[in-house]
């Protein structure tokens, strides 16, 4: 048998996507020896070596994360949905953590809590019809109805507002990654709905890194000063130009999009992830944090982690499915 042959039975998943997998394990573990062999500065100079600190513990937490990808992955469909939906049941905590709820609100955040199962109950029977519509119409209609109950009016439009933008970013958004896995046919090659996942995630994530670096070399002009000052014209043309060429070079390998679409796709996921991150970042300096959480050591909380995904994974799915399916 070849070693090809092994993998593929090893995971029960395609040649392909066990060699992508294994492609982004060995890239990160070439960032993590690079980190480690660097030579730390010196004792008295604190923030450099706080920066090294902060390095070290984000690259521990992508190790974390690559590890439950991979697993998830190789245990099959449901797992890999379970687990994004443990993802959105974070994000949604996460959220409701950090911004003002009200005391009469109590129950109505259970019935939010709730929403997490079943839109992902719906994900997982494959019903796209209800998928589609039960947060964006029925949580709208269900939440403010319960909270009317409550008898209390002080507040009632801004709660109302929140937890429903809460439930849109942290679960509604976030599932369609996850349905993803549902989109090919019963009759498509085995895996297709595994790479699509595998591709998008790849490419988010890529755009974020690709962004940072590109801000750091060669950024100058600032786009959004007052938002996100870090954000830089050369960091987000960096990044588009870099996830427009690993669109085009893996999007082939992984799903049925062809190089010249996979690199307009790549263009859009770039372009989604960069306001993904700044609408995120407005949300935190509304409520005056720095982080959404502590979960994700250098990375901040899931929220920090998932902003580009909340604006990719929509886009990227419909895309996949308006064309494709």
């Amino acid at each position: 048998m070849s070693d090809i042959a092994f993998l593929f039975v090893l995971f029960g998943l395609p040649a392909q996507i066990v060699i992508t997998l294994v492609l982004v394990v060995l890239g990160l573990l070439a960032a993590t020896l690079l980190v480690w062999m660097r030579a730390a500065p010196p004792a008295e100079d604190e923030k450099a070596n706080e920066k090294r600190r902060e390095l070290k513990a984000r690259i521990g937490s992508w190790w974390a994360m690559v590890t439950l990808l991979v697993v998830a992955l190789a245990l099959g469909r449901t797992a890999m949905i379970v687990l994004l939906a443990f993802v959105s049941y974070l994000a949604l905590k996460e959220y409701l953590t950090i911004i003002p709820t009200r005391k009469a609100d109590r129950v109505v955040l259970l019935v939010a809590y709730l929403a997490v199962p079943v839109q992902y109950y719906w994900v997982g029977i494959g019903w796209y019809g209800m998928f589609v519509i039960f947060i964006p119409v029925y949580m709208f209609l269900i939440l403010p109805a319960a909270m009317v109950l409550r008898g209390e009016t002080q507040g009632f439009l801004k709660a109302a507002g929140t937890l429903h933008w809460g439930l849109m970013t942290s679960v509604f958004a976030v599932s369609h990654a996850a349905y993803l896995l549902a989109v090919p046919p019963p009759d498509a090659p085995l895996g297709m709905g595994a790479g699509l996942l595998v591709f998008l995630l790849i490419a988010t994530e890529f755009n974020d890194v690709a962004q940072f670096v590109s801000g750091k070399l060669i950024g100058r002009r600032k786009i959004t000063p007052r938002v996100s000052p870090n954000k830089t014209i050369g960091g987000f043309l960096g990044g588009l130009v870099a996830t427009i060429l690993l669109s085009a070079a893996l999007a082939p390998i992984l799903t049925p999009i062809g190089a010249w679409q996979a690199a307009v796709i790549g263009g859009l996921l770039a372009t989604a992830g960069f306001f993904g991150d700044i609408v995120m970042s407005a949300v935190k300096r509304d409520l005056g944090i720095k982080d959404t959480g502590t979960m994700l050591p250098g990375h901040g909380g899931i929220l920090d982690r998932i902003d580009s995904l909340v604006f990719t994974a929509p886009i990227f799915f419909h895309a996949v499915r308006y064309f494709y399916f």
